[in-house]
């Protein structure tokens, strides 16, 4: 997930790309958002089969992976990203917020770049009156997670204590909803005939990554849920705007791109994960979360034949190898493991 620096250049530039591309278009942000770390999704989610029927409803089916098995770790790392603000340490055991701590003595940090009130950050608790654990206006407050306490008017993470109030580098108080697409096909040779893995003789995968400009680290491309937009079109426009860059497509070629991109974000996805997620940024009153949704180009004529670009919030793009071996951003990697045991695939 990125949060670009240069929003706000390139806003006005996606409207156009999506309006040509003839895909919706619902309310956006504008402004810099802060660059994102090398963060960590530590935990399992639900694991669905989804088909978008009506915006962002879904059928399901499909059972559910296993529970969290521990605390949040990177939201405990010691130094929060790009500050020198060390956070009060949080052992294993007082991390739970049910477990009485009188000692526990956080420190308060929100970045500068959120203090200079961006269109997508909240202003500070006192100057307005959110309405949390529901939606709130066009701003969703609502967790995956369920209910989450409010104390002292602000919410309380979900996960438990991070050593550190305030939003740290996340515009929003309480959820800060994202979203991955991960977008596959078939490795086949020249004769269109899948390719089985050597050791496992399982077929091979492949995923859209993009290397990241932040970390430099291969990952997923994906990006936040913009105010008032649905998860379905935030997965479309990010995988449009990280591994296709949009504006550099020539007029000859928008109306095929459009159809590939329509025909395969439109088809049954699998959800990979949907929930709380372990991020350096997160803190007491703020935390991120996702939807990870697999969408796989089964016969291999929908983007699978688009030539791959990076946009602005990657160094590179390209088709890659679904395998252990190849090592990922985050979690990225245990994402795309239970993509490859959905599909039967080699892992």
């Amino acid at each position: 997930m990125l949060f670009s620096p240069s929003r706000r250049h390139w806003t006005s530039a996606i409207r156009l790309a999506i309006t040509l591309f003839g895909l919706p278009l619902t309310a956006s942000t504008s402004g810099a958002r802060p660059a994102a770390l090398c963060a960590s999704h530590h935990f399992y989610g639900t694991s669905k089969h989804i088909k978008p029927i009506c915006g962002d409803c879904y059928t399901c089916s499909i059972g559910t992976m296993p529970s969290p098995a521990g605390p949040h770790v990177k939201s405990r790392c010691p130094q929060y990203p790009q500050s020198t603000i060390t956070r009060f340490t949080v052992p294993d055991d007082k991390v739970d917020w049910n477990q009485k701590w009188p000692e526990y003595s956080p420190v308060n940090h929100t970045a500068p770049v959120v203090l200079k009130k961006p269109v997508w950050a909240d202003p500070d608790i006192g100057s307005f009156s959110p309405k949390f654990n529901a939606v709130d206006g066009p701003v969703d407050r609502s967790s995956f997670e369920g209910k989450y306490k409010v104390e002292s008017e602000k919410p309380l993470n979900p996960r438990g204590r991070t050593g550190l109030t305030g939003r740290g580098l996340l515009g929003r108080w309480g959820p800060n909803h994202a979203a991955d697409p991960v977008v596959t096909r078939w490795k086949v040779d020249a004769s269109g005939a899948k390719i089985h893995h050597s050791a496992s003789k399982k077929p091979i995968l492949q995923f859209v990554a993009i290397k990241r400009r932040d970390c430099g680290e291969w990952a997923i491309p994906g990006g936040m849920v913009d105010p008032g937009e649905q998860v379905s079109l935030t997965l479309q426009r990010e995988f449009s705007e990280e591994a296709l860059n949009s504006l550099s497509v020539k007029q000859s070629e928008r109306e095929d791109i459009r159809k590939r991109i329509q025909n395969l974000f439109g088809s049954t996805g699998f959800q990979v994960y949907k929930g709380y997620v372990d991020d350096p940024r997160n803190t007491d009153n703020a935390w991120m979360e996702t939807v990870v949704v697999n969408f796989h180009d089964e016969a291999g004529d929908s983007v699978s034949e688009l030539p791959l670009q990076a946009g602005d919030d990657a160094g590179h793009v390209q088709w890659v190898d679904v395998d252990s071996s190849f090592g990922l951003y985050a979690s990225h990697s245990h994402f795309l493991e239970l993509v490859a045991r959905e599909r039967q695939a080699h892992w």
